[in-house]
């Protein structure tokens, strides 16, 4: 009698989340790094000098996409990255969009933000909530040393 062996399956660390959502979390990455690099990156090939202010905020661009790309690699393990996205596109929003909208002293710089920012909301959709629950809110956290 030949007995059968269980098939060997990979380990995998992915927090009791399906497949599916660990690939649309890839796929949040992907639109991060795809659609600011393509912004980001030819800026910093053919630059000319940048004051201060504008170099800072490309330089935490670029490192936004490189931490991205990370994410497809490793999609829950760089969440913090899309609660920093979603937290300042939703901010940025309320606080400096809506006001500006309702008061009529929105300008084209802030029209032309307000669909990538918009776009926040495929990350409340995509995010595993269940799984932020129970690591990021019910966990306990690390001691005090």
């Amino acid at each position: 009698m030949v007995a059968l062996a269980p098939v060997a399956t990979r380990a995998t660390n992915n927090g009791g989340i399906a497949l599916w959502r660990i690939n649309l979390l890839r796929l949040g990455y992907l639109i991060m790094a795809g659609g600011m690099g393509s912004i980001i990156v030819p800026a910093f090939l053919h630059h000319k000098p940048w004051e201060f202010t504008h170099g800072v905020m490309n330089a935490m661009l670029l490192a936004m996409v490189v931490l991205a790309l990370l994410g497809l690699r490793y999609p829950l393990k760089m969440l913090p990255l899309i609660f920093w996205e979603m937290t300042w596109k939703i901010i940025w929003l309320g606080a400096i969009a809506y006001p500006a909208s309702r008061d009529g002293t929105m300008d084209a710089d802030m029209q032309a933000n307000l669909f990538p920012c918009a776009l926040v909301a495929i990350f409340l959709v995509i995010v595993p909530w269940d799984y932020v629950w129970r690591n990021y809110v019910t966990a306990r956290g690390d001691r005090l040393r």
